[in-house]
Parts: structure tokens; sequence; C-alpha cells
């Protein structure tokens, strides 16, 4: 991120500091996660959102109540940019019946129909269709004005689902906006090795899908982007795609060794983390003081403490509900 790109969009204060604080829960969050996973509180499968923050809390500003959101089994950072209380989330994690998704999903499918946020998938590309689904509905019912958010990682792209959606979203003038969170590794397989055309917005244009590139480490970037095509949906444009440039510090997930990569090569990416530089631009900006960092630090640490105590306290599921919600006759 530049000094000038943050001048130019005119980030106050206010909205820094909110920005700021919001990475920060995620980073927090995800840190914490990874610890009780150590100790066996958490259990299943655990994909970390760490270094990848300024994606989740800058596109999300740009989404109404009313939007759908989908998205994929890396979505602690969009759940609770999209404001689904971190305490709801850790007990979804441990397992609990005060989840948001009554302890049955886990770390992979958050849910809030509140908030409209439909998944947390754990299938790659699964959520596309259902997002697709989703903004045809929207259409059909003449929902002016609403928009279905759909964010799949690059290991998506290789998925038939990612071209059919990709089709009928251009060929139906779908109100979606697809957010591509490429982090450049489709698990532990590097993009340029398993995609002869690396540009991703090429491939959205091959669809007359009017695509952009976004630095995904600058938190800004993404918020204005996102809130332009956003906007270009709304307005009856048809479906737009952002591929998001970002990079994921930790492995695929917590069993992921990481032997496909050097850590000489996630160094660089280290030094453009939005928790370091975003913060200092605020100060370099003379929008944040140093005691307001230390404020926010505290209050995000306050909010985990009282969820993971929410979610040590919290009931399991009763044995008698187990059977509840399935269909079909039951033995």
């Amino acid at each position: 991120m530049t000094e000038a790109s943050t001048r130019r969009a005119d980030v106050g204060r206010e909205h820094g500091l909110e920005l700021y604080e919001q990475m920060l829960l995620i980073r927090r969050f995800e840190e914490k996660a990874a610890e009780l996973y150590q100790l066996g509180k958490i259990r299943g499968f655990l994909h970390l959102y760490i270094g990848e923050e300024a994606v989740g809390v800058g596109a999300m500003r740009a989404f109404r109540p009313e939007d759908s959101i989908v998205t994929t089994y890396r979505d602690h950072g969009h759940a609770l940019a999209r404001g689904i209380p971190p305490e709801v989330l850790m007990a979804e994690m441990f397992g609990k019946a005060t989840g948001c998704s009554r302890g049955r999903g886990g770390s992979m499918h958050f849910f809030d129909v509140s908030r409209r946020f439909y998944g947390g998938y754990a299938i790659v590309g699964g959520g596309m269709p259902v997002a697709t689904g989703i903004a045809l509905a929207d259409k059909k019912l003449g929902r002016e004005g609403r928009i279905t958010a759909c964010f799949f990682g690059d290991g998506a792209v290789a998925e038939g689902e990612f071209h059919e959606t990709m089709n009928l979203a251009s060929l139906w003038k779908l109100p979606i906006l697809f957010l591509c969170e490429n982090n450049y590794f489709a698990m532990g397989t590097a993009l340029e090795m398993e995609q002869a055309e690396t540009d991703i917005t090429a491939k959205a244009k091959s669809y007359r899908i009017p695509a952009e590139a976004v630095d995904g480490m600058d938190v800004i970037a993404v918020e204005q982007a996102t809130r332009s095509a956003a906007d270009k949906v709304r307005a009856g444009a048809g479906p737009q795609l952002l591929e998001l440039r970002t990079y994921r510090f930790r492995g695929h997930s917590m069993a992921d060794p990481e032997l496909y990569r050097e850590k000489a090569e996630v160094e660089p990416w280290k030094e453009r983390d939005p928790l370091v530089t975003f913060p200092e631009l605020l100060q370099d900006l003379e929008l944040a003081t140093a005691e307001d960092l230390h404020r926010i630090e505290s209050v995000v640490t306050a909010k985990l403490n009282d969820a993971v105590r929410f979610a040590e306290e919290s009931p399991w599921e009763p044995a008698e509900d187990l059977e509840k919600d399935l269909s079909g006759d039951q033995a």
C-alpha cells in the first residue's frame, strides 16, 4: 500500500481504525484457533486466514445487509468481517450447541441466515453454483439492488463449477460479484504449475465478464475496487470479477507441513503484511497514535478471551437431538 493510494481513498481516522480493528480481530482469532487446535479443543480441519485479512475486511465493507455472501472453507475472516460474533464462531469450532451451525458444521461450515451468510463450503468451488442460484433467484423475484458475493480461491479455477457458473452468470446477466482470493497455491500446487493461463481476469473476460486484478494486501484498494464493482452489479451491468492477489502466511491447513515452498518465498510477502503496513501508514498520516493501536489490541484481546470462555462454558447438543433435521423416515 502506498501513502498516495490511501490519501486518494480519503480514509478518515474512524474509518481507518475500524479497518485495523477488524483485521486485527481476524488475525488474533486465527492465532487463538491454531493454539486451541494444538490443545485438542478444536478438531477436524482448520484453514487459517492469516495474511489475507485485507481481502475479507476490505471487500465486506462494500456489501449491504440484504446482500448474500457465499464463501469457502477458509471462512473465518469473512464471517468475522460480516459481523458474526467471535464467540458464536468459536463455539461452532468447539462443536457446541451455541455455535452458528449448532456445532454441526465446524470450522468449514459457518452459516448465519440472519446475516445472509450462506457458508462455508468444504468442496473446492462448491459454493459457486449455490451463489449463482441465489443471484438467479434475486433476479427472477425482482429484488433490485440486491447482489450476491461469491468468494473462492485460485484452486477453484481448475474446477468445472468455475467455468459453468461464469458462463451462466454471463449468459443470464446475473447480479453476482465473483471474488477470487488468489493466494497462488491450490493446497500445495503453485498456480503456475496447474494453469496455462495464470491471469484469472483473462479467464473471466473470456466469458465476457468484466474483471480487474487488485492488490489483496492493501485493504483500501480492496475496499475501493469491491465497492466500484458492486455498484456496477447493482446497477444492472451483470456479473463482475475481482482477482484479489494475496498470500497465506500459514499452510493450507493445520495438517500441512508446507514442503512445497521455501521460507524465503514467504518472507517478501510478510513484508507487505497488512497488519504491519496499514497501522504504520495510519500513524504516518497522523490518523492513529501508538496509544490508539494499543487500545485496539486490548479490545481485541478482551473479545477473544470472552469468545473462548463462551465456547468453553457452552453446552453440547443433547444426544436426543442428534437426528433432528434429518429428512426421511426415522429408525
